[in-house]
């Protein structure tokens, strides 16, 4: 995708092209014309206005589902579908769904993160110990306004469980 398209579609984020892309006004712009008056490839498209709700789920693929399901369930997730012997599982994380499936021929790789916010970072933290597992490191402050912390899972997707700062 050009890297201006994020100005057509009114990303918040700095451009390759330089600074801040500004939101206001990014939905009426003219038919071919970007924020920084770089013309379009696609000069007919017209992108529609909308707004991302939610993110509903996340799935991940793992190489070993009863290893993988126990795990997360000690992470404080709860299975509304599948188990340690099924191909896909379903775990309620919030109001949306983190999904496994089942795939020997996984192989691991830098991928990004998964964030997830908990009632309390600590406590979470502690409760991981207690059960033997290793988080990265020990809870800490971000500049950004959050208390986290960072697990890998058995296949090692990094996982964050997070809160905002009061």
């Amino acid at each position: 995708m050009p890297d201006h398209w994020g100005a057509l579609l009114g990303c918040p984020y700095p451009s390759r092209a330089g600074g801040p892309i500004p939101l206001e006004g990014a939905a009426n712009l003219e038919p071919g014309k970007s924020t920084f008056d770089q013309p379009l490839p696609y000069p007919s498209i017209t992108i529609p206005t909308m707004t991302i709700e939610a993110l509903s789920a996340i799935t991940l693929f793992v190489r070993d589902m009863s290893r993988s399901v126990p795990f997360y369930q000690t992470c404080g997730f709860d299975i509304i579908y599948g188990g340690p012997d099924a191909e896909f599982t379903s775990f309620r994380a919030g109001s949306g769904y983190l999904n496994l499936i089942d795939n020997e021929s996984s192989q691991p790789r830098d991928w990004g993160r998964a964030i997830f916010y908990v009632d309390d970072v600590d406590a979470q933290y502690q409760r991981l110990i207690d059960a033997g597992m290793q988080p990265d490191a020990p809870p800490k402050d971000a500049a950004w306004g959050e208390r986290y912390f960072h697990l890998r899972d058995p296949d090692g997707h990094e996982l964050s469980f997070a809160r905002p700062l009061k």
